[in-house]
């Protein structure tokens, strides 16, 4: 054996290329024999390992062997080795799951697959895919409420915000818009037509350019429909015209609210009227405007089906605004031509410009611009954000500019004022909180407060001044006024813009005021964040501005300027 075993040294000695090859060879033989067991021979489970009940691990399996190998496809560790029995036993479910509990758990591929049909089963119990559908910008295929997201969409966040209001069907379009409804209101299309990716989910489609990709929401039961939070109008007189002022009408002997907004929903209406045992459905129109209330006590019937409730009467209504989206003021498009006027809508920082901004676009269909860039509010769904403010293609330039130089660069200017007080505190607002955000408590006790209002309340005053001195025609209008009378001052706004618009699309902006660029009130400080010293300035540049208001004979500043 020793004699054997010297002439095998000798040999590789001499030829030492046979003695690697030979020993890579070994290696791969013995891997491959290795692998082949980890496959086949180890991790096979027997029915008692299946079920740590019945008995333990079975003899000769040497799982902790396989463990300590840290190999990917075999297990990490004795207790995973160990666990398979609560992994693949009987609280494992499907079809193939006796293969699976045989098989063994092989690490990261099988997990994923695995996790992706568990995924896709849980958007299958969601929603359901059911088409791409043509969609037009003047007739909706889906009339439901709709928001925009240019940097973030996604299928889930549709679908949730969707279901969350209690609609039936969600479209995606552009790859960064989405739509709810009842019904779908338009044509099938092929597939090919939807091939836009989400904005927010590489690989997903999110429709096309006016083509919709709808999914079907699987609400678990008929009862667990809702549709929001119908919003209370008031007491109105019937109209002389009925059938033409409200045309879809309903008698509900059993009447409640809740039945009435429901029915008007699924009608896709925006109004809910109550008439006793009567629910009509309808827009706001010039034959029904919502302008002139009444006292509730003309309304004052309880309602059959509901103690606490008034379903008013047949001459006077109760009115409330279902979730359903007004349409006839949702699209919106570039001027077709260039504009030979470059008209500002100034405000001082913090005064509703955004907001302004939103009105004056459902009013005209057109979209404003802006002398800045703000990606935020492009992403929101205000797409004249993108063009150069000088490009001509927009109706009106947001501007917070108050030099000489700046304001003569504009033809014409529609000069929204605030409150400074209110001012102040949503421009801090939006400064720390984004903008329908709100700043931290630690910035409003902190330095960054009592700077802020030292640098910009005097900005307040000189951006009005400044813009009354330089502009060249400019219509001012007071923030307050058009929260108060929306109707009016609008229509005064868009009059200076040089549009034509049907006083039907001024009642229906009326009807979608708020959109989502208004910043909620639910977050209201407890105290008041201004010092004795911080008034006294404050009302001294009231006072500054009021007297140049009435020095060009205008309307000097609201009274509720002067709170304290």
């Amino acid at each position: 054996m020793a004699k054997l075993w010297f002439k095998f040294q000798r040999y590789f000695r001499r030829k030492p290329v046979r003695f690697f090859t030979f020993l890579a060879l070994y290696l791969t033989a013995g891997s491959l024999v290795f692998l082949h067991s980890g496959f086949v021979g180890q991790p096979a489970v027997s029915q008692n390992q299946a079920n740590p009940a019945v008995g333990g691990p079975a003899e000769g399996a040497e799982l902790p062997f396989l463990g300590d190998l840290h190999l990917g496809r075999g297990f990490r560790d004795a207790g995973e080795a160990s666990s398979i029995a609560r992994r693949y036993g009987p609280s494992f479910k499907g079809k193939d799951s006796v293969d699976r509990a045989k098989l063994g758990d092989y690490g990261g591929a099988w997990s994923r697959a695995l996790k992706g049909r568990v995924v896709r089963e849980k958007e299958e119990e969601r929603a359901k895919y059911i088409g791409c559908y043509l969609d037009d910008t003047r007739s909706r295929a889906l009339r439901g409420v709709s928001f925009f997201d240019y940097k973030k969409m996604t299928i889930f966040r549709c679908q949730d915000n969707c279901a969350e209001r209690g609609y039936l069907y969600a479209g995606l379009e552009f790859g960064a818009e989405c739509y709810c409804g009842h019904k779908i209101q338009a044509a099938n299309v092929s597939e090919a037509e939807c091939d836009m990716e989400c904005k927010g989910e590489r690989g997903s489609v999110c429709g096309g350019a006016n083509r919709l990709s709808v999914y079907r929401l699987q609400l678990a039961q008929e009862s667990a429909r809702r549709y929001g939070s119908a919003v209370f109008r008031g007491c109105f007189r019937r109209p002389d015209n009925l059938s033409l002022a409200l045309p879809v009408t309903a008698a509900m002997p059993n009447m409640s609210v809740d039945k009435c907004v429901d029915f008007c929903t699924e009608k896709e209406y925006p109004l809910a009227a109550l008439a006793g045992i009567a629910c009509h459905c309808g827009f706001p129109t010039t034959r029904f405007p919502l302008h002139e209330r009444e006292d509730e006590q003309l309304c004052a019937q309880k309602c059959s089906a509901e103690e606490f409730e008034s379903c008013g009467t047949p001459s006077y209504f109760i009115v409330y605004q279902t979730q359903v989206q007004d349409n006839r003021c949702m699209d919106r498009r570039f001027l077709p031509a260039k504009s030979r006027q470059l008209i500002a809508l100034a405000s001082f920082p913090g005064a509703g410009n955004t907001w302004a901004r939103h009105l004056i676009e459902l009013a005209t269909g057109f979209y404003t611009g802006s002398y800045y860039f703000d990606g935020s509010l492009y992403n929101k769904g205000f797409k004249g954000e993108r063009d150069h403010w000088r490009s001509g293609r927009t109706i009106c330039i947001k501007t917070h500019e108050s030099g000489q130089k700046e304001i003569e660069a504009f033809d014409a200017a529609i000069l929204l004022i605030r409150n400074p007080y209110k001012a102040l505190m949503a421009e801090f607002n939006r400064k720390y909180g984004g903008h329908i955000g709100f700043a931290a408590h630690a910035h409003w006790k902190g330095k960054e407060w009592p700077e802020f209002v030292r640098n910009y309340a005097p900005w307040w005053a000189t951006h009005t001044l400044d813009w009354l001195k330089f502009g060249r025609k400019v219509l001012v209008v007071h923030f307050e006024d058009l929260k108060r009378d929306l109707f009016a001052q609008l229509g005064r706004m868009v009059s200076l813009l040089g549009v034509a618009v049907r006083e039907d699309r001024l009642l229906c902006v009326e009807s979608q005021k708020d959109g989502n660029f208004k910043r909620s009130g639910l977050r209201k400080l407890e105290y008041d964040p201004y010092t004795a010293d911080m008034q006294k300035s404050i009302s001294a540049y009231i006072k500054l501005v009021d007297a140049a208001l009435k020095g060009r004979n205008l309307t000097g500043v609201p009274d509720d300027y002067y709170p304290r």
